[in-house]
């Protein structure tokens, strides 16, 4: 079921996950979360692989939940079964300690936006929309969005997204600073795949940490995330990559990255 709901393709160092269940427009479910898990966990240990790529089968990224089996489900059983579930997954992709690109290739609404908040970049097909359309069904975004979206936008703006349930486009979503670039329909693939190799030819080790510093130091006061990244940096100088890259340097040659 796994190789059927997420799609896992290798690429050299990039890892590119396509979610595939095209005929619910990529809702989430159960089996869609297990099998998204199962295949961040796959790229998340193989060690050739220096960044993921992430995308939608079909006219959707991901168009949200599956608003039938949502609705079979009372307070309880949610919190404690799904919500428990699509927290941790989504939590595990954002927490990955490999680079992850967004291809957002169509709708992103609901647990769609949701799940694109966990990315470290995002790269929007000019006709794709996202939005956060609970409020229309009774509810507010569940899925890490009234937390996420209120960190990463203006709070009144983020706000407004949420009471309005509204539908924004790439152009809007791109002056809000919500993605990093807007290509046509037909190059959002190519594009984010373009993105995710200029990453992965850099030291995976470095990705990693860099990716940890910027992370937690955005969760602490800036006394304290200085010091933390002091404390990296000098970590760093104790791998062999970051000698590769001054003595490459030195040496006027393109660098060897091992990761280690």
């Amino acid at each position: 079921m796994s190789e059927e709901l997420v799609l896992y393709e290798r690429r050299g160092a990039v890892a590119l996950l396509t979610i595939n269940r095209p005929g619910t427009m990529n809702a989430l479910d159960m089996a869609m979360l297990d099998a998204l898990e199962a295949a961040v966990d796959r790229a998340a240990t193989d060690k050739a692989v220096n960044v993921l790529v992430l995308t939608g089968a079909g006219k959707a990224f991901v168009a949200g939940g599956d608003i039938a089996e949502l609705n079979s489900r009372n307070g309880l059983r949610h919190y404690f079964e799904f919500g428990e579930r699509i927290h941790a997954v989504f939590r595990k992709i954002e927490a990955l300690d490999k680079p992850t690109v967004g291809a957002i290739n169509g709708w992103a609404l609901g647990g769609g936006t949701e799940l694109l908040l966990c990315l470290d970049i995002r790269i929007m097909a000019e006709s794709a929309k996202m939005g956060l359309p609970e409020v229309t069904l009774g509810m507010f975004p569940g899925a890490g969005g009234s937390q996420r979206l209120i960190r990463q936008l203006a709070p009144c703006k983020a706000k407004e997204l949420m009471f309005t349930g509204d539908r924004i486009g790439a152009a809007e979503a791109l002056g809000l600073g919500l993605v990093n670039k807007v290509v046509p329909d037909a190059e959002v693939l190519d594009a984010a795949l373009a993105m995710a190799e200029r990453i992965a030819k850099f030291s995976s080790v470095t990705l990693t940490i860099m990716k940890r510093v910027i992370d937690d130091g955005g969760q602490m006061p800036l006394s304290q995330a200085l010091h933390h990244e002091q404390a990296m940096i000098g970590l760093l100088l104790d791998s062999k990559d970051a000698h590769e890259g001054c003595t490459a340097f030195l040496e006027k040659r393109p660098a060897n990255f091992i990761g280690e």
